[in-house]
């Protein structure tokens, strides 16, 4: 079995790889930053190999699954820009740094994967909690995330046998978070953990798990997981 992730160099992609590989899959990871490119693959070892992709760009996506050949599971863990803005404050640009940066290379890399996928294979996306989440300060990823989430059903159908699915998580405990300093990033996160039933922000490989369980599952499609702590539900009485 042969999964391609991009966006597989950091976070949520790294620990995916680090666990498919683990169960024996023959994995590919690929990311814009060549020197995190390198040191994922040093610590993933010589079973997962890598290469460097702009998944803006659709030529650069080409030649990534050109290269790679036949492939049975792409993963797209693509985050885009971090951190929140105020609707007030919410420039176009902004906005559009947050297209250009998330939803449009998920659609790009599928697009590129197609030719290369197997008739039984898997998209697997990853969006976020922002999508319907309701969270002041972050319509930018809202609107995003919520475009990720609406491209699978959609997929799902028009794209089968093919199977499309995606993964929303909720806060990870990832480098997305580093646009805050580290006494506010802690704070941030025990509030979190306290106002979530299972009490605890979730992690990198607390997803990896949901992708696996969506790339293994063949009578899986047209969902999104949505793997948060139960913070959708409200804080615990």
């Amino acid at each position: 079995m042969k999964v391609v992730i991009v966006g597989g160099t950091s976070g949520i992609g790294l620990a995916t790889a680090r666990r498919l590989a683990e169960n024996g899959a023959n994995v590919v990871i690929a990311g814009r930053d060549k020197d995190r490119l390198a040191a994922a693959l040093a610590e993933l070892g010589p079973e997962v190999t890598g290469q460097t992709v702009d998944a803006r760009d659709e030529k650069d996506l080409a030649r990534l699954f050109s290269e790679v050949g036949p492939v049975d599971h792409v993963v797209v863990t693509v985050t885009g820009p971090s951190g929140t803005t105020p609707f007030r404050e919410l420039g176009l640009d902004h906005l559009q740094a947050h297209v250009s940066g998330k939803l449009l290379p998920h659609i790009a890399t599928i697009q590129s994967a197609l030719p290369h996928l197997a008739q039984g294979g898997s998209i697997t996306l990853v969006s976020a909690a922002s999508a319907g989440g309701a969270m002041p300060t972050t319509a930018a990823l809202a609107a995003v995330n919520a475009g990720v989430e609406a491209v699978v059903p959609v997929l799902a159908v028009e794209l089968a046998p093919v199977r499309v699915n995606a993964v929303s998580p909720g806060v990870i405990d990832t480098d997305w978070w580093s646009f805050l300093p580290d006494a506010a990033r802690a704070e941030a996160f025990a509030g979190i953990a306290a106002s979530t039933p299972v009490g605890r922000v979730g992690t990198a490989d607390d997803i990896a798990k949901a992708i696996e369980f969506l790339i293994d599952n063949t009578f899986t499609t047209g969902i999104v997981v949505r793997v948060d702590g139960g913070a959708r539900l409200g804080s615990p009485q």
